[in-house]
């Protein structure tokens, strides 16, 4: 997750939600409906941009509980790429900013329902089995400030009183791994046009790399 401060009543996040093709960690039986064993779980490529594609109008809220935005209100960009559901968000609420600002921002979930899976031996001995979601409609995106009651992994899954189900990235953190912050730095209105030139171009090679670094935390991380 990258929080960036463009004022002090603005800030955008953004990072994956969700990785594609990649297994989750262990998750218990209660998280698939008539499932009796532990089993791990992997959304397909593809799943996300469909979804996004039926049902472009996806929510943005904080912890589930609160909207703070939508696709269509201009504070929400969704895209699937090859590594999986990238959220850049605009946002202004005050908790929110708190909560940046206080280094609480955990990490991203996202709700869906009507899941379609298939089912197969995850293999390498394990005894697991592997779900796979092929199809899913995707309600909303969640910016988090706590993690999971199933606290020991990085993912986790529960069932909501209407039927929808939401999966939850929560990645561990020392107070030596926070997210990483960008201060929006005020341009010198005198400025040389040249020096504005390199000031742009070395905030877009850092962005860069700070993206490519987020590509390989999850391919350490699922």
């Amino acid at each position: 997750m990258k929080i960036e401060f463009r004022s002090d009543n603005e800030i955008r996040v953004s990072g994956y939600v969700n990785a594609v093709e990649r297994d989750s960690r262990v998750l218990p039986p209660e998280m698939a409906a008539g499932e009796d064993k532990h089993f791990v779980e992997r959304v397909s490529a593809g799943v996300f941009a469909r979804a996004i594609k039926r049902h472009p109008d996806v929510r943005l809220y904080f912890n589930h509980e609160r909207e703070l935005g939508s696709v269509s209100g201009g504070t929400l960009t969704l895209t699937e790429d090859n590594i999986g559901l990238y959220a850049e968000a605009t946002v202004t609420d005050p908790e929110v900013i708190a909560a940046a600002r206080a280094n609480k921002l955990r990490g991203w979930s996202f709700g869906f329902e009507n899941a379609r899976a298939q089912w197969e031996d995850a293999g390498g001995g394990t005894g697991l089995r592997r779900r796979i979601i092929t199809d899913l409609d995707l309600d909303e995106v969640s910016i988090l400030t706590k993690c999971p009651a199933y606290a020991g992994t990085s993912i986790s899954v529960r069932a909501l009183s209407k039927g929808a189900v939401h999966t939850v990235v929560c990645e561990q953190r020392t107070a030596d791994d926070e997210p990483p912050i960008v201060r929006a730095e005020q341009k010198d209105i005198g400025a040389k046009p040249d020096a504005e030139k390199a000031t742009e171009q070395a905030q877009a090679k850092r962005a860069l790399l700070e993206r490519q670094l987020e590509i390989l935390r999850f391919g350490h991380g699922r």
